[in-house]
């Protein structure tokens, strides 16, 4: 079975997914991929999950669209009931497999935790989440205490030159033209 368990979890988790329930009763299970693509989870490799504090490496032996779904086949698992044992597994990659980006592009995870500033040097926290609205993504940042304004939590548009000004991973800062009172 391919479905191994593993002494070396990956180094730098990151969730890519989830297994969903079973379909069907040959093994299949649905994906729900946390990724823009959908499919692009499949780009990710190896995938682990964790069961009982356990890592395991999780082999696929194939994968298909089923209506607006996905669904796979884990090597080893062929039938209903062991599929079910892997319902609500988190699908995880090692972060340090991703590709590297263009310049101007950058992962959610490495937007966590970054320091907003505005234009002006008015400190409005640090990125805790991103959210999908459709059109553009955009920056949950929250400050430790409600400041002057009385806020402790903003939505920021992650909108590159128009308010997105300056991203600086390296000392983990955000610059924004954004209004502090809004």
């Amino acid at each position: 079975m391919s479905k191994q368990q593993t002494d070396l979890p990956p180094e730098n988790p990151i969730v890519m997914g989830k297994l969903g329930a079973a379909f069907g009763i040959r093994g299949w299970l649905k994906v729900f991929s946390s990724t823009e693509d959908a499919e692009s989870i499949f780009d990710y490799q190896p995938w682990f999950i964790q069961r009982a504090g356990k890592w395991q490496q999780v082999e696929l032996e194939s994968w298909k669209r089923h209506s607006q779904e996905i669904i796979i086949k884990v090597k080893g698992i062929d039938d209903r009931d062991a599929a079910a044992l892997l319902t609500n597994c988190e699908v995880v990659v090692d972060a340090n497999s991703l590709p590297s980006l263009e310049e101007g592009d950058y992962y959610w995870k490495d937007l966590i935790g970054c320091k907003v500033t505005t234009s002006k040097g008015y400190e409005l926290g640090k990125v805790v989440d991103l959210m999908e609205t459709g059109s553009n993504d955009v920056l949950v940042v929250k400050a430790n205490l409600k400041d002057a304004f009385g806020v402790k939590e903003r939505l920021i548009p992650f909108l590159n030159e128009q308010v997105i000004k300056k991203v600086d991973l390296a000392t983990g800062f955000i610059e924004v033209d954004w209004d502090p009172g809004f």
